[in-house]
Formats: C-alpha cells, sequence, structure tokens
C-alpha cells in the first residue's frame, strides 16, 4: 500500500465527521454547528503541499473542512518536505507541510520572495527503526550502533560486523529520499547531519510502505520510517527500542514521544501557512478549523495529537500571522 493512498478514506471521513458533531467540534467556519454545507458562505481555494508524512493527517482535515464548507476547494499534493518549500517559498502554495522545521537556506529563498510564514504544529510523530520480525538479536540499539550501519562511512555489511554477538546477517537497509523530512530528521539525529548516509542504502523516495515491504521479506533487513507507518502495518515489521540521552532504552510509543523520552527519534509535524495566504479568511478559518480538530485528525489518521500546550500555541501562531 503506497503512501498516497495511506489517507483516511470516505467512510473513515463521514465516520470522523459524525464524532466531530458529538464531540461539538463540527462547527461550521463561521462557528454555527450543524450539518454538511450549512450555514457557511467561504468560497475560494486553497493549495498545499509538501510532506508525504504529514499527508495522511492534512488529507482528512480538508475533507471535513471542504464537508462544511463546499464553496472552498483544498488541494493536497505530495512533492517531500524539501519539494514543498521550494513551491512556498515560490508563491505557488498557500500552505506547506514538513515533518521537519524549515532549513536556513529554504528561510533565505523565502525571505527573497517576500513570503513570511508561520511554523504551526499539527501532531506529534517518532521516528521508528524497524527491522524483520525474525531478528531476535537487536532489541535495544544506541545512536552510535545505527551510526555505524547508516553514515556516509559506514562499512558494516552485517550485523556482527557493529556486534560480535549478533547473528552474522547481512544488513539490507531502506529509507526515504533525500526530499523527505524524515531523511533529513533521521540523518541529522543519528549521523551529526542532515544527508549524512551511506550510498549502500536502497531509496524508496516517499513511498514509507516500501520499506515495510522491504523489511518484512528479509531477515537482515532495518530501515527507518514514521510511526505512524508502523502501527498501521501489522505484525509485518517489528521496532527497536533506541537508547536515549538518559542510557534508557525507550521502544516508540505515543506514550514516549509525548513526554519526550523517546530521544533524539520524537518529532513535531508541522503546517507552514503564508502570510498572503491567511488574509483570505478562508484559509484563516481552514487553520483554525484544523487545530480545533487536531486530536480526533490525529487519531483517525494514527498520529498522536498535539498536547494542550502545543494546540494553544498553534492557535497564537496562526491568529498573529493572520492580524500581522
Amino acid at each position: 500500500m503506497k503512501a498516497s493512498v495511506r489517507t483516511a478514506s470516505l467512510s473513515g471521513v463521514a465516520a470522523l465527521a459524525l464524532v466531530l458533531s458529538a464531540c461539538g467540534g463540527g462547527e461550521d467556519a463561521n462557528g454555527a454547528s450543524g450539518t454538511e454545507g450549512e450555514g457557511s458562505d467561504l468560497s475560494g481555494q486553497i493549495s498545499i503541499d509538501g510532506s508525504s508524512t504529514v499527508t495522511p493527517h492534512t488529507v482528512p482535515a480538508s475533507e471535513l473542512f471542504m464537508n462544511e464548507n463546499p464553496g472552498v476547494q483544498i488541494a493536497v499534493a505530495t512533492s517531500g518536505t524539501g519539494g514543498g518549500f521550494e513551491k512556498f517559498c515560490a508563491g505557488e502554495t498557500d500552505i506547506s507541510m514538513a515533518s521537519r522545521p524549515i532549513k536556513e537556506s529554504e528561510i533565505a529563498n523565502c525571505e527573497a520572495n517576500g513570503i513570511a510564514y508561520e511554523q504551526v504544529a499539527v501532531a506529534n510523530d517518532g521516528l521508528a527503526v524497524i527491522v524483520n520480525p525474525e531478528n531476535d538479536w537487536a532489541t535495544c540499539l544506541t545512536v552510535e550502533e545505527l551510526s555505524q550501519f547508516w553514515a556516509t562511512d559506514a562499512t558494516a555489511t552485517s550485523w556482527s560486523d557493529v556486534n560480535s554477538e549478533w547473528a552474522d546477517e547481512t544488513v539490507q537497509l531502506y529509507g526515504p529520499g533525500s526530499d523527505s523530512g524524515t531523511y533529513d530528521y533521521f540523518t541529522e539525529a543519528i549521523n551529526g547531519e542532515e544527508g549524512n548516509i551511506t550510498a549502500r542504502y536502497t531509496d524508496i523516495g516517499e513511498d514509507d510502505n516500501a520499506a515495510i515491504d522491504g523489511v518484512s521479506s528479509s531477515i537482515g533487513a532495518m530501515g527507518f520510517v514514521p510511526l505512524s507507518f508502523v502501527e498501521e502495518s501489522g505484525d509485518a515489521v517489528k521496532t527497536v527500542e533506541i537508547q536515549n540521552e538518559a542510557g534508557e532504552c525507550v521502544a516508540p510509543t505515543q506514550d514516549t514521544v509525548r513526554d519526550g523520552s523517546y530521544n533524539p527519534l520524537g518529532r513535531q509535524l508541522y503546517i507552514y501557512p503564508s502570510d498572503q495566504a491567511l488574509q483570505r479568511e478562508e484559509v484563516v478559518a481552514f487553520l483554525k478549523f484544523y487545530i480545533d480538530n487536531q486530536e480526533e485528525i490525529a487519531e483517525e489518521a494514527l498520529f498522536i495529537p498535539l498536547t494542550e500546550e502545543q494546540e494553544e500555541q498553534a492557535h497564537e501562531q496562526v491568529d498573529e500571522l493572520a492580524n500581522g
């Protein structure tokens, strides 16, 4: 199953709409609750592009908003975090999705084109290191051990090359391509620098499920993907614990990501609305709807909701940029 189809189905969106209505979250953009399309006179088009990781979160948010505001059309595309920022900083999109913070070079590009923005968190996520279910030796890995497999100068070709007590199994590596925010985040967290990665890994592009397929088919395989993809994969792969900065072996779970103990591979996911886009009432309404309903949307899309403090900050950021 490809990442592009890892979104809420129409039935899932309909079910979520009922949940939001029951929870009081089904208000329209003008503050009136009701059924599909009632009370909304908003119209316009909103263009969104960017991270394949954030797409499955943004698509149901967009569909639910359009259900309540049929005069608004939202187009969501997936070019990867880097590709999304290229379009965003060129003024081609209203909102960019990102699985890592914007880079200095991207900031400069936006500034050169007069694009101001705000970084708004919409969910929490963790990067999971995955292995084959028959791998019974790699239960907890340190950052240093991972780097011996994944860094540009890594020489390990089998598990036993890193630890003699591990199986003498050839390791096959799977991970996303350089346009992915997941790629940037992992390489910096594990190898100390964005883009620092061995040439021997299999580049899966924006299709995170290709890593699930690859790892599930070989006992020696290893990959890194967003935690949400692992949760959806069932027993096809298993995650390994990561030794955090406190020296504890911690498994990637919703609780450990939110409490910060799953480090350095816990992260937030973002959207970046432009100041120009937020001068339009349909964009402001969508952003507020997105944040108001982030908990239910995150749970439907298998992500980790924002904390109350993170949600409050997200609202403040949108209001500041819209009123600036």
